[in-house]
């Protein structure tokens, strides 16, 4: 017979003592018909037969914590590390604790990258059989879990708890910084992220850190170029599933999401939370460094840039770099000479449709922007918000050369200038150059006198 692991005669130690314990109490109570079946320790290893016998549940196995009742004293050991928060087996790679060594396996393989379970069907790798098991089902098709409420079918037991508390709105897992609930103890963890300001995800590529893992793969494919998700329909390829879901929209038309309090359709989930936040006035992203707010994920992320200084969107034509993709598809209309927004009245074109709308207004004399302290109005909200600035004092605008602050991004823009030597604005008249289109401006007017027959001062 093949000899016994050291945690198999723990088990088969905790049995025989466990029987001998029954056999005495039979004895002393002296319940002569009560059998007692004497048990072969190797036969009950490969069994599922409970060790403790019939009597009870074995209070020989029993947790004194919570009475949950166990087949063996090894069960009920790791179990008590629940309640006693014990974690003895340590990861000697970075130290974290585990209470039972099949877990601390799994978590080396975080550290190795093995992978040694693999999909037979496409080859893919995974650090253990449960996630193997789980991806198995995107080919199958198989969704064993469905919700009594509505019938959805899950792939998983912990995506059903979650998408059952849809319908119960339970969100148990409360922050003990703001008091938000969630409804899973995950989305809570990233959630903290946001007051620690912890990122331990980071890119091997250019370092840039990532709360989540999710944000860390998606960023991943700005560096390899990779889009996944093709659309049936045209072909087209995206890096995100959800981007690929919002583009068949194009197609469908469908906006299947409408707003409680406006009644205004969207075409996703996530585009409709976004736009609830302009009626709650919810800000849940706040900003690390100077905890400012905003309602956006991607708002806050452009803001960070601010205080980083990151620019991560490069012209391929000039090499000019951008804190945002909006920002550079706006300068590269600059190289393409690219205005495909016109007004109706003038017919000035724009490249940018904010332009547009923002310019329509001179027309009609539309400023539906008003200031809360002064009562001024604006015709942009983007006037206003740096009108805003004059009573609040506040200059978010830092240059990355001399820490300079402005109000205004265009200000910051034509103030970094001087250090780049930058002069975009050129005089179609003698060809000399300038900083701000307002210095342009100003020099234009010395030909036009000095066509009047004025001397220029």
């Amino acid at each position: 017979m093949k000899p016994l692991s050291v945690e198999q005669e723990e088990i088969i130690k905790a049995g025989t003592l466990d029987t001998k314990e029954n056999v005495k109490k039979t004895e002393n109570s002296g319940l002569s018909h009560v059998t007692v079946q004497k048990i072969d320790p190797h036969t009950e290893m490969l069994g599922n037969a409970d060790i403790t016998n019939s009597v009870g549940c074995g209070s020989e196995f029993a947790c004194s914590e919570c009475e949950k009742c166990f087949r063996s004293k090894v069960d009920l050991t790791v179990h008590k590390r629940n309640h006693t928060g014990g974690k003895p087996f340590a990861c000697s790679e970075c130290r974290k604790g585990f209470k039972t060594k099949g877990e601390l396996t799994v978590h080396k393989r975080n550290h190795t990258g093995e992978k040694p379970f693999a999909c037979s069907e496409c080859g893919k790798c995974f650090k253990t059989k449960g996630e193997l098991t789980v991806h198995e089902r995107v080919h199958t098709g198989e969704r064993p879990f469905a919700c009594s409420e509505c019938g959805k079918g899950c792939n998983t037991k912990g995506e059903l708890t979650k998408h059952e508390k849809i319908h119960t709105g339970e969100k148990p897992f409360a922050c003990s910084e703001c008091g938000k609930g969630f409804k899973t103890k995950g989305e809570l963890t990233v959630h903290e992220r946001v007051h620690t300001g912890e990122r331990p995800f980071a890119c091997s590529e250019c370092s840039k850190g990532f709360k989540t893992n999710n944000e860390l793969t998606k960023h991943e494919r700005i560096h390899t170029g990779e889009k996944p998700f093709a659309c049936s329909e045209c072909g087209k390829c995206f890096k995100t599933k959800s981007n690929l879901t919002v583009h068949k929209v194009v197609h469908t038309g469908e906006k299947p999401f409408a707003c409680s309090e406006c009644g205004k359709c969207f075409s996703t989930k996530d585009v409709l939370t976004k736009h609830e936040r302009v009626h709650t006035g919810e800000k849940p992203f706040a900003c690390s460094e100077c905890e400012k707010c905003f309602g956006m994920k991607g708002a806050l992320t452009k803001h960070e840039r601010i205080h980083t200084g990151e620019k991560p969107f490069v012209c391929s034509e000039c090499g000019k770099r951008f804190k945002t993709k909006g920002e550079l598809t706006v300068h590269e209309r600059i190289h393409t000479g690219e205005k495909s927004y016109a007004c109706s009245e003038c017919e000035k074109c724009f490249g940018m449709k904010g332009a547009l709308t923002n310019h329509e207004r001179i027309h009609t004399g539309e400023k539906p922007f008003a200031c809360s302290e002064c009562g001024k109005c604006f015709s942009s909200k983007n006037n206003l918000t740096v009108h805003e600035r004059i009573h609040t004092g506040e200059k978010p605008f830092a240059c990355s050369e001399c820490g300079k602050c402005f109000t205004s991004k265009i200000n910051l823009t034509v103030h970094e200038r001087i250090h780049t030597g930058e002069k975009p604005f050129a005089c179609s008249e003698c060809k000399k150059c300038f900083k701000s289109m307002g210095e342009l401006t100003v020099h234009k007017r010395n030909h036009s006198e000095h066509a009047n027959g004025f001397s220029p001062v």
